[in-house]
């Protein structure tokens, strides 16, 4: 039914992550086979290339469906819509930046400050050229194709770069003085298949798979027992996203179930079981769908 195309290059890894603890595994000879299949029904034709491509491609029909970055499609300005966030990148669940850096001594405190003839080297040459204009800077801008943050000072005077942690900027000795953009991976669709309904409803299960694995990522569920007058004890100590399942037990007391964070859980086990609780199990989560 639905035709996808997912990114190849850095946001690989973690989108085949992704689909895998989905359940849509997709299955494919080797990692430098751009084909593949997803055993799937809603799905008939999956493909990778590169997420600058993607936005266009989507647009034109070429896919249903398909997973790219905002840059990506601010960047072309394709004519697509955007089914659903997911909310992780290539190192964290965190979105990326689009930034302006330059040398850390220059004194140029925002993109307005540089001068006209300013060089500036860069992936994004539309979305730099807009914001230049917008600044009213004369900019000349230089594409790059790779180790865009290497190229100052010999070559250009400044970057617009993409970067999720700014570990690489300040090694290169650069300081961001502009956000142009916060762009996190979006599911997004070509505008004619979204608007059919068998379509529209197969790219929304597939959405809903893939946001409630992404809300499961780092969660665990504790299973546990407690007497009655220990409950309010046990209450206390244990988080919760919503409030924890309490049942009462024919034998007495109270079965408890709840979702909680991974990280932590090695220290509230023990302190659920000094406040009483017993039979604690702790099991992992695939999905957690709202």
């Amino acid at each position: 039914m639905l035709s996808l195309v997912l990114p190849k290059g850095s946001l690989e890894k973690a989108t085949l992550e992704l689909f895998d603890a989905a359940d849509l595994a997709v299955r494919r000879g080797s990692d430098r086979d751009y084909r593949a299949g997803i055993s799937d029904p809603r799905v008939d034709r999956v493909m990778f290339l590169r997420p600058q491509e993607i936005p266009r491609y989507v647009e034109e029909g070429l896919f249903d469906l398909g997973i790219t970055g905002r840059d990506w499609i601010t960047e072309t300005s394709a004519n697509v819509e955007s089914v659903c966030e997911l909310e992780y990148s290539k190192a964290t669940s965190n979105p990326v930046r689009i930034i302006l850096a330059v040398p850390a001594d220059h004194p140029a405190q925002t993109g307005a400050e540089l001068p006209d003839g300013v060089r500036v080297s860069t992936e994004y040459p539309e979305l730099t050229r807009r914001f230049f204009a917008d600044a009213g800077v004369k900019a000349t801008i230089v594409p790059s194709y790779g180790a865009t943050e290497a190229k100052v000072p010999d070559i250009v005077d400044a970057i617009v770069d993409v970067t999720e942690t700014g570990s690489s900027l300040r090694a290169h000795g650069l300081r961001i003085i502009e956000t142009l953009l916060t762009s996190r991976t979006e599911l997004i669709a070509n505008p004619v298949s979204y608007a059919d309904p068998e379509k529209r409803a197969a790219m929304e299960d597939i959405a809903l798979l893939l946001q409630g694995a992404i809300r499961a990522r780092g969660t665990v569920y504790l299973m546990l027992n407690v007497d009655a007058p220990d409950l309010d004890g046990v209450l206390e100590v244990l988080p919760a996203m919503s409030s924890p399942t309490v049942t009462a037990l024919s034998g007495g007391g109270h079965a408890l179930g709840t979702v909680v964070p991974k990280q932590g859980v090695n220290t509230l086990i023990p302190a659920l079981k000094a406040a009483g609780a017993k039979d604690i199990l702790e099991l992992p989560i695939s999905k957690i769908v709202e």
